[in-house]
């Protein structure tokens, strides 16, 4: 795993280009490309790191790349909404935006079952019964790739934001979403937010953990660190 962190100051292109390089080093023939983001409600540094993932994946023989937003059950982004998140530019050119929608059944999958004591257990015998779990069925395609960014920062329903959160509840059907939110609420936002290991936390793991299994393509994930300030996004860590 590649990282490059600076607490004192902004993160330069060369330094995040550097993890994007060596993190991409090892793919040969990866022509075509999923992109899974977070939604217009998450602020981060995509902007700056898309079109270093851009240009190297183009010099790795890319000739498709799409992107899907993650926003779980928020609304859909516009393409002009996407082209700001991602900085795309006239230099980049993405073959497709798709929009996770998770309550259109034709975009989901089924790829396995939650067992009901799995599920008793999290919701503390609230739910007793075993929950579906559907996922946008775009991950279970043949890409050569899916690159998958997100931010890493508190929050009040998985303890933390990023990493698996994306697939699970990101880009997750309904059923699963309500399990991951109701298993937060049991718990309440003051114990949860900011904490490394959580009930919440163990519904993404277990959900995600059927979701790998169906997955052809390799994945890689970046996960950015950052402030905000009043002039916008201050990247830390990659």
């Amino acid at each position: 795993m590649l990282s490059v962190e600076n607490l004192n100051e902004r993160l330069t292109d060369d330094e995040l280009n550097e993890v994007v390089r060596g993190t991409l080093r090892g793919f040969r023939n990866i022509g075509k490309i999923l992109l899974i983001h977070s939604d217009y409600t998450r602020r981060d540094f995509s902007h700056r790191l898309v079109p270093l993932i851009y240009r190297e994946l183009k010099s790795r023989g890319m000739k498709e790349i799409c992107s899907l937003n993650a926003g779980g059950t928020h609304r859909k982004m516009k393409e002009d909404e996407i082209s700001l998140k991602l900085g795309i530019s006239n230099e980049i050119n993405f073959t497709k935006f798709y929009n996770h929608e998770y309550n259109d059944v034709d975009q989901l999958v089924t790829v396995g079952e939650i067992p009901a004591s799995f599920v008793a257990e999290q919701t503390k015998e609230d739910l007793l019964q075993s929950i579906p779990i559907t996922v946008n069925r775009l991950v279970t395609q043949d890409y050569d790739l899916i690159i998958v960014l997100s931010g890493t920062v508190p929050h009040e329903a998985a303890g933390y934001a990023g990493g698996l959160k994306v697939f699970f509840p990101g880009i997750a059907g309904p059923a699963v979403i309500d399990l991951f939110h109701w298993t937060a609420v049991l718990i309440g936002i003051p114990e949860i937010i900011g904490s490394v290991d959580n009930p919440a936390r163990d519904v993404i793991n277990e959900g995600s953990h059927y979701v790998f299994q169906k997955i052809k393509a390799p994945v890689v994930s970046f996960n950015m660190a950052f402030e905000e300030s009043n002039s916008g996004v201050i990247p830390k860590g990659l």
